[in-house]
């Protein structure tokens, strides 16, 4: 039996419930964690985050698990763990319909130490040409200077673009060390297949897209915000640019030390 809650209670409580549902509003597919994220470190709100889930269960605003989406777990080989960022970078592509345009196709590099979107692309097709479009985006970000000789692996799965002749000649001109998840081995570009999830929570299944530039432009400015104000439970609650500034900052004071 649920106790009743003194109407001082309520009232205290009636501010929190309202930036709660308003963040629902915006993103329903988030869970109570990353609600108290937001509120916690995006707005700086001392709040607990069991007192978080209770108010969420109270108004039926938990999101709901489905057991027949529970993954089978069998043995892998482990995936690269980078130890910095511009180590392990990956690659990968989704659509979306756009009526009446047709099917627009988005493609996404990661840096799977930092979480950042280093590079993406966006439009009508989605040939080899394209994916070194966000490829080429994330080198020109990253390392200004060229990417030769610092290591760089890209991994992929084996689909026609990344493993084209064209594509592995291009990252073999920017030093870029390929690497492809065997079929036995889902895992092995996992970070960038939720990040892909994650995408279509976020962005892609929330509206209707008028066209592909309205969505391409869209792209831009969430790409943005993901970067910036995405905090990250894998990253002790920080947001991308926060923990890429954090090595920046210091490998700097190291190097000068030395």
């Amino acid at each position: 039996m649920s106790r009743r809650r003194s109407p001082k209670v309520g009232h205290r409580n009636a501010p929190l419930l309202e930036r709660i549902q308003a963040l629902k509003a915006d993103h329903p597919f988030w869970g109570y964690r990353r609600i108290w994220a937001q509120l916690r470190f995006g707005e700086g709100l001392a709040v607990n985050k069991k007192r978080i889930l209770r108010l969420m269960r109270e108004q039926g605003l938990v999101v709901q698990g489905n057991p027949r989406l529970k993954a089978t777990r069998t043995p892998t080989r482990s995936k690269p763990r980078p130890t910095a960022p511009n180590q392990w970078w990956g690659i990968d592509m989704t659509k979306v319909m756009v009526e009446p345009a047709g099917w627009v196709y988005l493609v996404l590099v990661l840096d799977w130490y930092t979480k950042k979107i280093v590079g993406h692309y966006a439009g009508l097709q989605a040939k080899t040409m394209h994916w070194l479009t966000a490829l080429d985006m994330a080198v020109q970000r990253q390392f200004p200077h060229g990417s030769r000789d610092h290591g760089l692996h890209l991994m992929s799965d084996n689909g026609c673009q990344p493993s084209s002749l064209a594509f592995m000649k291009a990252a073999a001109t920017l030093g870029i060390t390929q690497a492809f998840t065997s079929y036995n081995n889902p895992k092995g570009n996992a970070d960038t297949e939720r990040l892909m999830r994650t995408l279509k929570e976020e962005l892609l299944w929330l509206r209707e897209w008028a066209s592909p530039l309205e969505l391409e432009q869209s792209l831009t400015a969430w790409v943005e915000w993901y970067n910036t104000r995405y905090w990250h439970s894998a990253l002790g609650y920080q947001t991308p640019c926060q923990v890429e500034q954090q090595h920046r900052t210091s490998h700097s004071t190291q190097f000068v030390a030395a």
